[in-house]
């Protein structure tokens, strides 16, 4: 796989405005220098077993899925090129978000990813992309920004990947816009809210009861959303971490058997490319996409 090449100014109109509007554009990063490192408790847990970092070979088979996977959805899937030094560059969730104004730069947690910064301002600079803001007070990462429709969100504070100087500062942001914004709670064992909670279609989400907070759950029923409940055990295996395409279509890992049946129940069309290299990492499809532009 190659960079995409710069083309046409289009970074102009990237907006996103809701997790489960149809995608058109997307943005990834071939692993060719990913590896496991010991920053999350995921990973660290799949390195206490007698497993050893994957093969490139095996990471860009599992990630051509992937990409075969959004294509076959329905949108075009920019690549940027992956820099030796940044090895989890490769999940594209938390540097940038693209909000309904455009891309806000976040600010990585973790000394190993903060790097990242700089390919991701060079590449939207090269598509004629500007910056709606820049994270500049405490750490905010895209795992944990949830745009679930236009007008209201939610945003995770871990404490760590996201803290709440960071996650303020983006809400105060979108409430100026006009925007209602939860800032959630939980424990930074679980990495990003992604871990235990996305979007899957209008009006219907996947999350893990057995861990978040009763008054999340029931904000999102007093905004009309239902979910999935995925349990503890599959959460930790990446389960709930899910891609939205947009007009009935979901991404989740092969390996997510259980909710993808109930996905399917639900008349969801499941694209379910194999992702257990990277979901062993502490990612899966939410984490290893960066939407540019949806059909809001």
């Amino acid at each position: 796989m190659l960079p995409s090449p710069p083309g046409p100014l289009v970074g102009a109109a990237w907006r996103v405005s809701s997790e489960t509007a149809p995608l058109r554009e997307v943005l990834l990063c071939p692993p060719d220098h990913y590896r496991w490192i010991p920053t999350n408790s995921i990973v660290r847990r799949t390195l206490a077993g007698e497993n050893q970092s994957p093969a490139t070979a095996h990471l860009q088979a599992q990630h051509r899925e992937l990409v075969h996977a959004i294509e076959q959805g329905g949108a075009r899937v920019h690549l940027i090129a992956p820099e030796p030094q940044l090895p989890y560059m490769a999940y594209t969730r938390d540097s940038v978000v693209v909000t309904h104004r455009g891309p806000v730069l976040c600010q990585l947690e973790r000394p190993q990813r903060r790097g990242e910064y700089a390919p991701l301002m060079d590449w939207h600079e090269t598509h004629g992309s500007r910056f709606w803001r820049k994270s500049s007070t405490g750490t905010l990462e895209g795992g944990d920004i949830h745009i679930i429709r236009p007008g209201l969100a939610a945003i995770g504070a871990s404490g760590g990947r996201t803290d709440h100087a960071g996650a303020e500062q983006l809400a105060g942001w979108l409430r100026a816009e006009g925007w209602e914004v939860r800032v959630e709670d939980f424990d930074e064992h679980f990495l990003h809210l992604d871990v235990l909670f996305c979007m899957a279609a209008e009006g219907l989400a996947v999350a893990c009861e057995d861990v978040l907070d009763p008054a999340f759950l029931g904000w999102l029923r007093d905004h009309g959303i239902r979910w999935i409940p995925v349990p503890y055990r599959d959460a930790m295996q990446l389960g709930c971490n899910i891609l939205a395409l947009g007009e009935g279509r979901v991404v989740s890992a092969h390996e997510s058997t259980g909710l993808n049946a109930a996905l399917r129940a639900e008349g969801l069309e499941v694209l379910d490319p194999a992702l257990s290299l990277f979901t062993a990492g502490g990612g899966g499809p939410h984490c290893l996409t960066c939407p540019l532009r949806r059909d809001d």
